[in-house]
């Protein structure tokens, strides 16, 4: 009862916000054009916070009695039940097919907390990542540090390097990081403030696997600006992403080892910060070749609803009721060679 409670008051404190009418109008135009009839269901969703859900990724390194069987009572199943090929056996996320957020814990220095809250469809890039124990392995982009502590739950990186750019975003991952990674192993990751764009020249070629969980206009967040001149700014700003988008990948190319693999992600629709961004990168980049992602695809079908029609080595998840995760760009690419 005391759950259902919490829900109640979290789901009608949603209800109380107000969609941003400029932001709603643009994404209409360009929406409209780049999705067709997909976009009036992706728009009931996203325009609905009541109807949002929350997967909880459940935490390896904290051991808490219980919980997984709490969850199956309160109607929580395991997502990802069917046997993918890059899924580690110490992953476990649960999700709910019900609308309302499950209580998120406090930080508390020195307790580590149980499950991450997030949107099912953010587990993506890191799924598609394949990690390995002991590769070396770079987050670009790392606040608020969800995909940090994904990437960790899947296996232990030799070298695992997180960063984040932005001053307080990159407090808010280490506080993430801190409430999830035993000391033991948060000696082995290094978290810095520098600008993504560089990291490719300060680091040649020293990584396995690099994420780029991009900088990227925020569909569901930008809905409920509740500053309408702030979003009006944005939108403004909204087309200096994908350059910036591009330039953080080139970066990501020249830290990789010739073998090594990135994964691009957004949480936005915006065919110019996804599919035109990896296509620049594929025509600029000619030591880069595209990664199938559509196996992985059919694995998590029962899970996600896709954009059809994308090329095979990019994925797109659209929000529909009751599958309300997303929205999800996920791309990925193989260094083939130094040149």
């Amino acid at each position: 009862f005391f759950l259902s409670l919490k829900l109640k008051k979290k789901t009608k404190g949603k209800l109380q916000k107000q969609i941003c009418q400029v932001v709603l109008d643009h994404f209409e135009k360009q929406y409209t054009a780049e999705l067709g009839d997909a976009w009036s269901s992706v728009r009931d969703v996203l325009t609905s916070p009541w109807c949002w859900q929350h997967a909880l990724l459940l935490n390896r390194f904290s051991q808490s009695p219980g919980l997984e069987s709490s969850l199956a009572e309160q109607g929580y199943r395991p997502a990802f039940a069917t046997a993918l090929p890059c899924l580690p056996a110490a992953f476990r996320c649960y999700i709910g097919t019900a609308p309302g957020r499950f209580p998120s814990q406090k930080h508390r220095p020195g307790k580590l907390k149980d499950y991450y809250l997030l949107n099912a469809a953010s587990l993506l890039p890191v799924l598609a990542l394949e990690v390995k124990d002991g590769e070396d392995v770079l987050d670009l982009c790392a606040a608020p540090g969800g995909k940090s502590v994904a990437i960790l739950q899947c296996a232990c990186p030799g070298h695992f390097h997180c960063n984040e750019y932005d001053d307080l975003r990159s407090r808010w991952l280490e506080q993430t990081i801190e409430s999830f990674i035993p000391d033991a192993l948060i000696n082995l990751i290094m978290v810095s403030k520098l600008d993504g764009r560089q990291i490719g020249d300060l680091q040649p070629e020293f990584y396995d696997k690099v994420l780029v969980d991009a900088p990227c206009s925020n569909d569901r967040s930008w809905l409920f600006s509740a500053d309408p001149q702030q979003a009006v700014l944005r939108l403004m700003q909204r087309k200096e992403l994908s350059s910036l988008q591009f330039q953080l990948l080139r970066s990501a190319i020249k830290a990789l080892r010739p073998g090594g693999s990135l994964v691009y992600s957004t949480c936005t629709l915006s065919k110019a910060e996804n599919s035109d961004v990896i296509n620049l990168t594929l025509n600029s980049c000619r030591n880069v070749v595209p990664v199938d992602l559509s196996e992985m695809a059919r694995g998590v079908s029962q899970e996600f609803t896709f954009l059809s029609g994308m090329q095979r080595h990019e994925l797109l998840v659209l929000p529909e009721k009751g599958r309300a995760w997303g929205p999800m760009y996920v791309a990925k690419l193989k260094k083939v060679s130094s040149t």
